[in-house]
Order: C-alpha cells, then structure tokens, then sequence
C-alpha cells in the first residue's frame, strides 16, 4: 500500500493517478490496483519467457525447470502467509519467522543460488542442497530482518518509501514480534491500538519506535542479524566452490544484511 517505492509512485499509484487525471468512470483506486496486480501477471508471464529462451543448453534448463517452478510456487504461498499474517493477528516470533522464510529467504536467496548451482553443474549434487540450506536461508532471513529494521526506522531519502510505512500498513515483522513478546500491558496495548492505523502521524511512529527500541527488540534484531550472517560466512568455508564464487558470495551476505535502502 506503500505511496512509493525506491523513490518513485509505486505502480498501483501510477495508474490511480492515470485514472484521475484523465476522469474516467469508476473508483480509480480499485483500477489502480486491478491494473498494478495485472502488472505483476504480466512480468511473471515475461519472466517465464525470458527462461525458456534464455539460450541456455537444453539439459541444464531441463534439471533446472522443478526448481524455477517450485521456487515461484514458494514466492507466492510466502506473500499469501504475509497477508495471513496481518490479517489473523497471531504475531508469533515463530510465525513471523516462517513468513521470512518464504516471503524473502527463500526465493531472494535459497532457491536462485539453488537455481544457479544446478544449472551450472547440469544436474544435483549432495553439496548444493547443503550450501544452499545453511547459507542461502541464513543470508535470507538475515535481509528479511533488516528489511524490517529499514521498515520502521530507515531513512526516507534511501529507502525511497515513506517512513514507517511498515507501521501503518501492520506488517506484523520479526522485529513487531520480538518487541510485543517482551512489552508491558501498557506497550502492548498501544501497539495494538496503533499498528495499522493508516492514519497514523508522526508523533504516534515515534511512540511505536519507541517501544520497539525500549524492549530491546531493535537490538535483538540485529543480533541476529550478526548471527545469521556469520553462519552464512562459515558455511562457505567447506563449500567446493572456486575462490571467486566464495568471495562473489561473502560479498552478497554482507552487501544483503547491511544494506540501508
């Protein structure tokens, strides 16, 4: 529901504003999003062309093919737990956990090193299933955490997207978990009342940044971080992989976990 993103209208804004400017009939927020959702289809629809005729040798996009298709499966059972997630209020750290999981580890990181590793060695090996659950998961979740810090405390001018958003919008995160896990009635209560409120100003995401910070919810959040991304680092050690591809892929953890937009 985001105004912007990476600086600019988010696409279902877009049409909106296409709607409005030109005064066609109906609610222009509904075509915006109908027209936006379409967007979405279209891209997917691309994106499996863009594979089928990427040039690739046929035996690699043959052994590769379960893992594109379950990995697209997995991206949208991952946004469908996302708006569960919001929608039933049950706000576990565990269930915030298993929507990072699927909504971001997995198909940010996981399963396209997955992808990478089978089309390149044509085939399966034992290794890579392994690489790819202890680094590609770690360094997944480790984004999702910070994507979520960003969410309530980044700085507009590089996240490109209001700040807060994540607040008004009731993302029930990680870092929302962990803060109403350990909150007072008091905290609790006003997180309760005010997460979600599309309406909410500043002075009420000061508050809700309050609390997340005056639980330790921020700094267990990246603690974690730190701990997701050394034991992505440490999986790398023992991986049969040339120097470059471990260097290639330290980076990307590091480049993943401290990323400020």
């Amino acid at each position: 529901a985001s105004d912007l993103r990476r600086g600019m209208p988010s696409a279902h804004r877009r049409f909106q504003a296409m709607h409005e400017k030109a005064g066609w009939r109906g609610s222009a927020g509904q075509f915006g999003e109908g027209a936006a959702i379409l967007l979405g289809n279209l891209l997917l629809i691309w994106s499996g062309e863009m594979w089928r005729n990427s040039g690739l040798p046929v035996e690699s996009l043959a052994a590769a093919q379960r893992i594109h298709d379950h990995m697209r499966t997995e991206l949208m059972c991952g946004q469908y737990l996302d708006l569960l997630e919001q929608a039933h209020d049950e706000n576990t750290f565990e269930s915030a956990l298993r929507v990072a999981l699927f909504k971001s580890g997995k198909y940010s990181v996981e399963q396209p090193l997955r992808l990478g590793l089978v089309l390149a060695a044509r085939g399966g090996e034992p290794w890579i299933d392994r690489l790819c659950e202890e680094y590609g998961r770690s360094v997944g979740i480790a984004f999702q955490l910070r994507d979520d810090v960003l969410g309530v405390f980044g700085d507009p001018a590089e996240t490109g997207k209001p700040a807060g958003d994540d607040l008004r919008e009731g993302k029930r995160t990680m870092l929302v978990a962990r803060a109403l896990s350990v909150a007072t009635p008091l905290q609790a209560r006003t997180v309760e009342e005010t997460l979600g409120d599309p309406g909410l100003d500043a002075a009420g995401i000061a508050r809700l940044r309050q609390i997340i910070e005056e639980t330790g919810a921020l700094a267990a959040c990246e603690s974690m971080i730190k701990e997701y991304l050394d034991h992505a680092l440490v999986s790398l050690d023992d991986a049969p992989i040339t120097p470059r591809s471990r260097t290639a892929l330290a980076d990307l953890a590091v480049a993943a976990t401290s990323r400020r937009t």
